[in-house]
């Protein structure tokens, strides 16, 4: 199927449209401020497959990228990855970090630039179809991130975007994390599975967890026949980075293989992710209050009285 080509925001980070778009929906400023020591390390995972954590992650890279903020995003799915799908590089990833556990190349050669976003580089743990060897163990991306420190220009940001499920995959994902983002969906499956990836998380010693509820829709809220952001929040306990809508342009924006905060007008979910990395760069976080969920009666029972019991 062909697709029509998507109008785009200028895509050189020295440009000063992403500049004007930014101060526009963040009080009059024009880039956040950093928050901590870099690189900062930043695994986004979800548990449950399907929800959204490969968007995300193409998304805050892209953004961060367009804020002039270099970033390494790396595919942590040894078998089955996509990341390089959703930027347009899947035709350029000759190299991956095995090649580079293997003694076949340097870093610097697995590294794929984003031509448009020049901050913005790919690293792929494994070609697809194949499983990185047993004896790299659950330390290969700690050898990654140890590496890109030591760099000679290293990155402020490195986004692994984690396999979904919590077996060896997501082991190896995390290990080198000190920051997480917890994508998930506002149904009981979704939330059930990232309680629990929260809960591990923590025990891996990540105490800074946000989380991106994606795929939320204003008219099954105020129906009550889905939960609000702030039903999320409250059953998981943990800051929300940022809110995602439901959105018709994401799908054609993965196909594409163009980030969809790149779109020109932008859309509610490409703004949504934009203001998400934002609050990422500057470590902060946003009330979850709508103003349905203020004129709504409070329901008893429901989606909250199910975790309950």
């Amino acid at each position: 199927m062909a697709f029509p080509p998507p109008r785009l925001l200028p895509l050189q980070p020295t440009s000063c449209a992403p500049r004007a778009v930014a101060a526009r929906h963040h009080g009059g400023r024009t880039a956040p401020e950093l928050s901590g020591p870099t690189p900062r390390v930043v695994v986004v995972t979800s548990g449950k497959g399907g929800v959204g954590k490969t968007t995300t992650t193409a998304n805050l890279a892209a953004s961060l990228a367009r804020l002039s903020i270099p970033v390494v995003a790396v595919d942590a799915d040894a078998g089955l990855r996509n990341l390089d799908l959703l930027l347009g590089l899947e035709n350029r990833v000759h190299l991956t970090a095995a090649d580079v556990l293997a003694g076949d190349c340097r870093l610097d050669q697995a590294l794929v630039r984003h031509r448009a976003l020049q901050e913005l580089q790919l690293l792929c743990l494994s070609k697809p179809r194949s499983k990185l060897p047993l004896a790299f163990g659950s330390k290969t991306l700690t050898w990654v991130a140890d590496a890109l420190r030591r760099a000679a220009n290293p990155p402020a940001f490195i986004l692994i975007d984690c396999p979904a499920g919590v077996d060896a995959g997501f082991v190896t994902a995390i290990a080198p994390a000190e920051e997480a983002v917890l994508v998930t969906t506002p149904d009981i499956t979704a939330l059930r599975d990232a309680d629990r990836v929260a809960g591990l998380l923590e025990c891996d010693g990540i105490k800074d967890i946000k989380i991106i509820v994606n795929r939320v829709r204003p008219d099954l809220v105020k129906g009550e026949d889905m939960m609000s952001a702030l039903d999320v929040q409250e059953m998981l306990g943990l800051p929300l980075l940022g809110v995602v809508p439901e959105d018709a342009e994401v799908i054609r924006s993965t196909n594409r293989g163009v980030p969809l905060v790149l779109n020109d007008p932008p859309t509610p979910a490409g703004l949504a992710l934009e203001q998400a990395t934002w609050r990422l760069v500057e470590r902060d976080a946003m009330t979850a209050v709508m103003v349905e969920e203020q004129e709504r009666p409070k329901k008893k029972g429901g989606f909250l009285s199910f975790f309950s019991r």
